[in-house]
């Protein structure tokens, strides 16, 4: 037996509400993602600076005063450097992520665009359908 057409309707609308509930989900999974990786950025630059400060107290009353001074200036300068191309990175990262998000956004808003169309065609069909029973029915009666 032939679906009901507003059985296929009720379908539509389910995976319609499906889409949205994944879109709200997605955008959540992804704060919960950037927080992880923030998290995670964090740990390794204070595990990198205690190395770098171990590195130091290792020396420590050992060496001149002069040394510790000059490799203290070494480690700022060596700090430094990284933090730089550490911010060029995420310059650069957050352009190319920037970019992906906007391709992404757009190829998603054709899609509902299109499905958006798709339902509409459905509605017409439906109408077209409707009458086109109800003139069945007419011509039946009327031979």
């Amino acid at each position: 037996m032939i679906k009901p057409l507003s059985q296929h309707l009720a379908d539509l609308s389910v995976h319609a509400k499906k889409a949205e509930d994944a879109a709200a989900a997605a955008q959540k999974e992804t704060h919960d993602k950037i927080m992880s990786r923030v998290d995670k950025a964090r740990a390794d630059a204070t595990a990198t600076t205690e190395k770098v400060s171990q590195q130091i107290k290792s020396v420590g009353d050992s060496a001149a005063k002069g040394w510790n001074a000059r490799k203290a200036k070494i480690a700022a300068d060596m700090d430094a450097l990284k933090a730089k191309v550490s911010e060029k990175k995420h310059e650069l990262d957050v352009r190319r992520a920037e970019s992906e998000a906007d391709r992404l956004e757009w190829e998603a808003g054709f899609a509902i665009d299109y499905a958006i169309a798709s339902v509409d065609q459905a509605r017409l069909a439906v109408l077209d359908a409707i009458d086109g029973r109800i003139q069945a029915d007419e011509a039946r009666k009327a031979s």
